[in-house]
């Protein structure tokens, strides 16, 4: 399968990044870009997205193009840093892309924004199978 056409395929078998409404709105080979919207029931109890929101959206960008090079991938290690608040409205984007992949390991860095302001930072290590994406 082409490794740009992997995400889609993956969107379409993920429950939970459906439920978020995450978008696929760019992918190639080794980068993919998502995008939600904050909705109400994403709020905390203080009237702000929950940190998960944004960390569900980085980790989804992360997978996608982890995978995109063919090869079942999996999260091994992950850590994000919040930096600014989100609201119910907010349309946030995710781009991860990969800084550096050798045979079994992947690392890759995922900025979260809304609209051109960094939201959050995340990092990821992907552990990469030989089992292949048909």
């Amino acid at each position: 399968m082409k490794g740009e056409l992997i995400p889609h395929k993956m969107l379409n078998q993920d429950p939970f990044s459906t439920w978020l409404g995450i978008e696929v709105l760019e992918c190639e080979i080794g980068r993919c870009r998502v995008a939600l919207t904050v909705r109400p029931d994403m709020l905390n109890s203080m009237g702000k997205a929950h940190g998960g929101i944004s960390y569900a959206l980085a980790d989804t960008a992360f997978g996608f193009a982890a995978n995109t090079h063919g090869k079942y991938a999996v999260s091994i290690e992950t850590s994000i840093n919040h930096i600014e608040a989100l609201n119910e409205g907010d349309v946030i984007t995710a781009e991860s892309v990969i800084e550096k992949v050798n045979n079994k390991l992947g690392f890759n860095i995922i900025e979260v924004k809304r609209g051109e302001e960094l939201i959050a930072l995340f990092k990821g290590v992907v552990y990469r199978t030989s089992k292949d994406w048909e």
